[in-house]
């Protein structure tokens, strides 16, 4: 594997990109200040090396319908890696989990959870959530606005 040193190119190649995954080889070559050839090389390099994991749609969730946001600390009966693992396996199964944090806190875990409405969200946490492998109790937090979230920003 390649070392992993990052030069002034490549973390400009890396902001444009964080910016707009579709901009043109043309196009980025052109924002950073090298030609075509040696922008395509660095990409290239950067997929290989996993600094670019791969390019999406990054989809509007409130245009979705998809605007009840809930924090959710997961406390789990067992910390055993057995039962990390096994609550780790699961929790990626359950669509409505954006995210999962393992924390070191007075919880074992942190989940962003979406759904359409607070009645959704109550099925979620009671038939998804609740029945995760050693589940012991969950407390839940609601948002209430989004002021700062990769993909959308809203400070109005």
């Amino acid at each position: 594997m390649d070392d992993l040193t990052l030069d002034r190119f490549d973390n400009a190649i890396l902001n444009q990109l964080a910016g707009d995954g579709r901009v043109s080889m043309t196009e980025l070559a052109r924002r950073i200040g090298l030609t075509k050839s040696p922008t395509q090389a660095r990409v290239r390099r950067l997929e290989e090396l996993g600094v670019i994991k791969g390019y999406r749609a990054m989809l509007d969730p409130i245009r979705l319908g998809l605007d009840h946001v809930a924090f959710v600390e997961v406390r789990l009966s067992d910390t055993r890696e057995a039962a990390l693992a096994a609550f780790n396996k699961a929790v990626v199964q359950v669509p409505e989990i954006e995210e999962c944090h393992m924390l070191a806190a007075n919880f074992d875990y942190l989940l962003k959870v979406r759904a359409r409405d607070m009645r959704s969200y109550r099925a979620v946490l009671a038939e998804k959530i609740s029945s995760l492998p050693y589940v012991s109790g969950t407390s839940t937090f609601v948002a209430m606005q989004a002021v700062k979230e990769i993909g959308l920003s809203d400070v109005s």
